[in-house]
């Protein structure tokens, strides 16, 4: 196997085991891990309140590092994520598993941002974009592989938990041997910095792309970041009671776990697609990922008694929301290319935010007005997510943000330059 595709395979893993195995899966086992550690429902609340916001605190140290020591990141990424795992796995108090859960859920934070860097430091111009929207699509495959041990293991979450943890430091490994002294896209030392732009609006030291970004850039993403909040708060429904919409249809546990290998499923579905999604610009992308995630809200919440078309509108959902994630990296490498990796923090960080606020929003609304109408809202702010995003025209971002747009290629040219794609 050669090291650019390791890396994509190992990177993809990384991004499962983070995201789906660690991050994401806290939801599917807690039944089990309160009925066994007594931890209530108030307690498991602040527990995802807390992942979220050590998810937060990766992906704002992922901004800060990813430029100048990708490998670093990676390296920690799997050593939280994976001791977080396992240290859920052996916790005997309550207590202890909240802590756990909520250290190992920084590890996706870390990780999104280290990975964007790596990719383009080591994958070809030509091939970059594939390997953006392939690495990120990794929360799909992470999240059937979560249903799987589910459904294999259930009521043994404990052996789920350092399963996914061993994973998890494994699967880092492997990407730490794929991108050491390896060879940049250019051709030059991977760790050696990319030349300053040629452009007449960046003519600075070679150091330039990895400045922190100033106000014109902040101001280049305003409109992208209202969107990514948004789309946080829209989706954040699904994620928090998807499960439950089903269980309180009557659907036996086979068929709600089974819900949760559809949203995974549909997540890695991104990889097939990726090579029509790479050719649009971001806000065609965005507009088209989040108006599935929108339908397919709004079908699960008012139908989740009719099975099939239930676990159809997980699977929808599943492939939106995650191709959705990598039209918001699309949007910021359209912005500007030389801060890609901070600019996927940020949008992330704002992704994740807006989740906390809807989830928690959804809960006090839930029993005022019934589960159908929090599905119907979250579908009405993920539909707005898409209409006002095709009102966001990149190129005057980009011009705010004092960059060159990147040049066109011609049709025949492969996929775009556009990465797709956690």
């Amino acid at each position: 196997m050669s090291r650019q595709r390791a890396l994509v395979v190992s990177g993809l893993g990384l991004v499962a085991a983070t995201y789906g195995l660690v991050r994401l899966a806290y939801g599917l086992f807690l039944p089990d891990v309160q009925r066994d550690l007594g931890l209530s429902a108030g307690s498991a609340g602040w527990v995802s309140s807390g992942a979220s916001v050590l998810y937060c605190v990766g992906a704002v140290v992922g901004f800060a590092v990813a430029a100048r020591a990708p490998r670093t990141l990676v390296a920690a990424a799997a050593l939280v994520a994976g001791g977080g795992a396992i240290g859920m796995a052996t916790a005997a108090a309550p207590g202890v598993f909240g802590a756990a859960s909520i250290v190992g859920s920084a590890g996706a934070g870390l990780a999104s941002p280290a990975l964007v860097r790596l990719v383009e430091q080591h994958v070809p111009t030509a091939g970059r974009d594939r390997a953006q929207a392939v690495v990120n699509a990794g929360t799909g495959p992470g999240l059937v592989a979560a249903g799987v041990l589910a459904l294999v293991l259930l009521p043994d979450w404990r052996t789920a938990w350092a399963w996914s943890g061993v994973f998890a430091l494994v699967v880092g490994g492997v990407l730490l041997g794929a991108t050491r002294g390896g060879r940049a896209a250019d051709g030059r030392a991977a760790s050696t910095p990319a030349p300053a732009p040629t452009s007449a609006s960046a003519s600075a030291s070679a150091s330039a792309s990895a400045s922190a970004p100033d106000a014109r850039w902040w101001r280049a993403h305003r409109a992208v970041l209202a969107l990514a909040l948004l789309f946080g708060a829209g989706s954040a429904v699904v994620w928090t009671y998807g499960r439950s919409v089903l269980v309180d249809a009557g659907a036996p546990v086979t068929v709600s776990v089974s819900a949760w290998i559809a949203l995974g499923t549909g997540g890695a579905a991104v990889v097939v697609t990726a090579r029509w999604t790479s050719r649009l610009r971001a806000r065609t992308q965005w507009a088209v990922t989040t108006a599935a995630v929108a339908l397919a809200v709004v079908a699960l919440g008012t139908a989740p008694q009719w099975t099939v078309p239930a676990l159809a509108a997980c699977a929808v959902f599943g492939w939106g929301y995650t191709a959705a994630t990598g039209a918001l990296i699309a949007w910021t490498t359209e912005v500007d290319p030389d801060r890609a990796s901070a600019g996927t923090s940020v949008l992330f960080v704002a992704l994740v935010f807006g989740q906390a606020v809807g989830a928690g929003a959804d809960g006090a609304l839930l029993g005022l007005v019934g589960t159908p109408v929090v599905f119907v809202a979250g579908a009405l702010v993920t539909t707005a997510c898409a209409l006002l995003g095709l009102r966001v025209r990149a190129a005057d971002a980009t011009r705010s943000s004092g960059c060159t747009p990147p040049t066109p290629r011609a049709p025949h040219a492969g996929p775009s330059r556009r990465p797709a794609g956690p």
